[in-house]
């Protein structure tokens, strides 16, 4: 057992760029902190709006405890409510995605419209006011048609700085005219921190990624220039040579592409667009297009990956036929989700424009290859020799950035319980 005293000492203990201590890994106390004060506070990623295409289609997130009930209404709107009745408290969608017309609870009938309004009560006389019992809402925020939403009830302003800077990147990707493809549910042995950690380096991808590593190069995520042999050395030089060329290009084509990190921000998010391996298109094993039907107005399949990174819960890749996002939630102390949805232009053809197999080898084989990755990690942070290791300062800054973020998120809880208990006095 933790207490938030003993949690509070490791939050102050902490060091800067080496790993957490065991008990962040492990704790159900600070699992319910992370909870309380990181999901429950932040914009969180949770779907993107090809998955609710029509007025009517509806789609259910679970965190932790809290089910929010996301819905397009006539107006082509996406809402977010608390998936919870106001009557006696059923839940009102259980499916993952549906389309329906109005919000009816199945226990006993009380619906409600696209706005979340009660609007028949059955049995409940004449005097009962309908207008006190609507949907409890949620702050819900689609950045180029990326789902974000917030369960606080005043939500961090500092999301419309990530969405002026996003929107340019990501709308030449037309997201609004994609659909999805397909989607997975990995379940990891491992804390939801672990899993985060892994996403943000690539310290680990030339041993253990042989599918992601033919399209993408290591060296777009750092390497330590100390070690490099003649040869490697030249292979990062034509790598950075690459990266200028290709942003020249891209940038005079209309899209941004040099690197924007705002990863110390409360909504932390980071960006780039990075040149991609040999026929240099998309994320396969030819590094070819997966889809025929290029996104948007794209003409030219050679337009490298824009990757987008937020704290605390995903990762996007988009390319010029397709785009992948990543989903992350904690399950339990040990256990966490990833869902992963890949997008292709609204009229391609299964089989015809893409075959599905080709399309989501790559990140399905990495998935698999990060949640044993994950799994060994918890494992070993639970083990009496764990004790935090050192971070690469060329490989793993950005591990460092994440954990950074973390620890001040919790550190600013503190100090601000720390002083409401003073002004109580």
């Amino acid at each position: 057992m933790h207490s938030l005293s003993d949690i509070q000492k490791l939050v102050s203990r902490r060091q800067k760029g080496k790993s957490l201590e065991a008990p962040f890994y492990s704790s159900p106390e600070i699992l319910d902190l992370d909870i309380k004060e990181i999901f429950s506070k932040h914009w969180i990623f949770v779907a993107v709006e090809p998955e609710l295409p029509e007025p009517g289609d509806c789609v259910t997130v679970e965190v932790d405890k809290t089910s929010v009930l996301l819905l397009r209404g006539d107006d082509m709107e996406i809402r977010a409510f608390h998936n919870v009745c106001r009557h006696r408290g059923a839940k009102l969608i259980d499916e993952r995605s549906t389309t329906i017309g109005n919000i009816v609870c199945r226990y006993h009938g009380w619906t409600y419209n696209e706005d979340g309004d009660l609007i028949l009560a059955e049995h409940m006389g004449a005097g009962f006011d309908k207008s006190c019992h609507g949907l409890k809402t949620i702050h819900v925020r689609s950045i180029a048609g990326l789902i974000f939403i917030c369960l606080a009830k005043d939500a961090p302003a500092d999301i419309e700085e990530m969405a002026r800077i996003m929107e340019p990147y990501l709308a030449p990707h037309d997201i609004a005219n994609c659909k999805v493809a397909h989607t997975s549910e990995l379940i990891e042995e491992g804390n939801w921190k672990l899993t985060m950690e892994n996403n943000r380096e690539c310290y680990h991808c030339d041993g253990n990624h042989p599918q992601l590593t033919v399209p993408l190069s290591a060296f777009g995520f750092g390497f330590s220039p100390d070690e490099m042999d003649q040869r490697r050395s030249e292979e990062v030089n034509k790598y950075l040579s690459a990266v200028h060329t290709d942003h020249t290009r891209w940038e005079a084509c209309g899209l941004p592409s040099a690197e924007s990190d705002h990863l110390s921000n409360i909504t932390g998010f980071r960006t780039m667009r990075l040149p991609l391996m040999r026929a240099g298109e998309s994320h396969t094993l030819d590094t070819k297009v997966a889809s025929k039907k290029l996104l948007g107005q794209f003409t030219d399949a050679k337009l490298g990956g824009l990757s987008f990174w937020t704290h605390p819960n995903s990762w996007h890749h988009f390319m010029s036929d397709h785009i992948v996002t990543f989903s992350v939630l904690p399950l339990g102390p040990d256990k966490t989700l990833v869902r992963t949805t890949w997008l292709v232009h609204k009229n391609a053809h299964e089989n015809e424009d893409y075959n599905l197999d080709n399309l989501t080898h790559v990140w399905n084989m990495t998935n698999v290859q990060d949640a044993e990755l994950v799994r060994l990690a918890q494992i070993g942070s639970q083990q009496p020799a764990y004790e935090p290791g050192p971070y690469s300062t060329f490989t793993e800054p950005h591990v460092e950035a994440f954990c950074d973020w973390y620890i001040k998120r919790l550190d600013d809880h503190f100090a601000t319980t720390q002083k409401a208990g003073i002004a109580a006095e």
